[in-house]
């Protein structure tokens, strides 16, 4: 089994708001970014899809370190959230997300993952390089009409 690390940086300006996500696979010598955005979101649906977004860019099943800035999507999965949630069909407490959490939960099946938190902005390279990424990706959805 490949062993791969993922990155990944989910970014809202305001919060509903545009939104950016961006990752990079690191597989050997090999970098791979990935970003994009929506118009309107919140930050952690874009947390999810940022990860979202590097599981299903492979190929095959991996070994994978997945690195992420935030407690929501480590948390859910390290302390077991995520279970409790599909044992219930994310029908008891007001789970948000189960469309994307839904979608994650094959392609966590799919591969061997260990989830890592990292402090954001606290100079970790590719934390920093993917939060420039969903910053840059939720720019582009940013609208400067006067507030009125």
């Amino acid at each position: 089994m490949k062993a791969v690390q993922i990155y990944t940086d989910g970014a809202c300006s305001h919060n509903p708001g545009p939104g950016g996500w961006g990752v990079v696979l690191v597989y050997g010598d090999i970098e791979r970014e990935l970003s994009g955005g929506e118009p309107h979101t919140t930050n952690n649906r874009m947390e999810l899809t940022a990860v979202i977004r590097g599981l299903g860019a492979l190929r095959e099943p991996c070994r994978v370190d997945l690195y992420t800035d935030s407690r929501y999507i480590s948390d859910a999965i390290n302390l077991g959230w995520l279970k409790e949630w599909l044992a219930t069909d994310f029908k008891k407490g007001k789970i948000k997300n189960p469309d994307l959490w839904q979608v994650l939960l094959p392609l966590l099946q799919a591969h061997r993952v260990s989830v890592h938190w990292v402090r954001g902005h606290s100079g970790h390279a590719y934390n920093e390089r993917c939060d420039r990424l969903a910053t840059a990706a939720a720019a582009l959805y940013k609208t400067d009409a006067p507030a009125g």
